[in-house]
């Protein structure tokens, strides 16, 4: 039976995939969460109309077509894309903005152009220090702020793209058709949607959605004063069982995906009894530079009872993901291992449980 999108918002549009559609290394596009601050365009735009502009701190302002994006050589990437907000809800204590649980991330695998392939077309300047991206959308509200974000440079011509396709499709109008930017293993904020122009800056983007949001910053401070959010978050997900699940005693199969942006994933833990002891899990499916590993757990249960499940996760440079969230006024980046953990029930009685 096919799951529902849970949707927070519907003017913006914002919906998190369902649980039991993150098991699978690919997330279908029908399924993938919906991240917006602005109106999504009612229609496409002709392709034939549809220009690229590219002007700032260049030596050459250009105008592109898709025509000439399309004649371009092709980069194909798998990248993992996660709602800067992911996991809000779970906090402890309660953080401003959507009430994400664990659905606001997905896995897809994208087609579209290097963007340094295309920013060398416009010969940037000596003075260039970041990248700045403005699409097609509205602004929602009476104050008409745009979704602007800007990038360091250095990230976007080492590890960004500029997307057209999504999952062997061309890219659906809610994620961002015709063209969307996308930084690898960075947050859903740093890949804007409905491109139309980039401008290369001596600065970071001064605006809304650069200063006042997407910022890691406490309780008195100012927003500007905390750290831009970019890079994802060392996490690990459990997608089987759903929390609070009852379940029969015997075998269980323990399913999760884990992810770590730029840094990839080395190994991920699995505990059963509240982190009192851990034991190695099994790794299923693709491994690819910027998406997530899905993982397995056999669990040998016979005991009837509550457990505790958790899953730890560890980058490919052994750095361990944190046993709990770090808080911030926004919520962003939650990660702690506490803050994911489930609850389940045996409901059938043994002498004792294996681990």
């Amino acid at each position: 039976m096919e799951k529902k999108m849970r949707i927070m918002t519907e003017r913006p549009l914002n919906a998190e995939t369902p649980i039991p559609s993150l098991r699978s290394w690919i997330t279908a596009n029908a399924v993938f969460f919906d991240r917006n601050q602005s109106e999504i365009p009612s229609d496409k735009i002709s392709l034939e109309e549809w220009r690229l502009g590219i002007d700032g701190e260049v030596e050459q302002p250009i105008e592109i077509t898709f025509d000439q994006i399309l004649r371009m050589p092709k980069a194909i990437v798998s990248n993992t894309l996660e709602c800067s907000g992911n996991g809000r809800s779970l906090l402890a204590e309660k953080a401003s903005g959507n009430p994400w649980t664990i659905g606001g991330v997905g896995n897809a695998v994208f087609g579209g152009v290097w963007l340094k392939d295309i920013l060398d077309m416009a010969q940037p300047g000596r003075k260039t220090k970041h990248v700045a991206f403005e699409g097609l959308d509205k602004p929602l509200g009476s104050a008409g702020v745009k979704f602007i974000r800007s990038i360091p440079f250095e990230k976007a011509m080492s590890s960004s793209l500029l997307v057209y396709e999504m999952n062997g499709e061309p890219l659906p109008l809610k994620h961002g058709y015709p063209l969307r930017a996308l930084a690898l293993g960075w947050t859903g904020a740093n890949c804007v949607k409905w491109l139309q122009r980039i401008t290369l800056l001596d600065r970071p983007y001064e605006g809304f959605f650069m200063d006042k949001v997407y910022r890691v910053y406490q309780k008195g401070d100012a927003p500007e004063s905390g750290n831009v959010v970019t890079a994802l978050k060392l996490k690990s997900i459990i997608t089987q069982p759903l929390p609070d699940e009852t379940l029969p005693a015997g075998p269980v199969t323990i399913l999760g995906a884990a992810y770590g942006g730029e840094d990839g994933i080395g190994a991920v833990d699995v505990s059963v009894d509240g982190g009192r002891n851990w034991k190695p899990a099994e790794f299923i499916g693709p491994h690819e530079p910027f998406a997530w590993r899905q993982w397995q757990f056999v669990w040998h249960v016979v005991k009837e009872g509550a457990y505790r499940i958790m899953a730890r996760a560890t980058d490919g440079k052994g750095r361990q993901q944190p046993m709990n969230a770090f808080w911030n006024v926004l919520g962003y980046g939650n990660n702690g291992v506490q803050e994911h953990a489930i609850n389940v029930q045996i409901g059938s009685s043994g002498a004792s449980a294996a681990f």
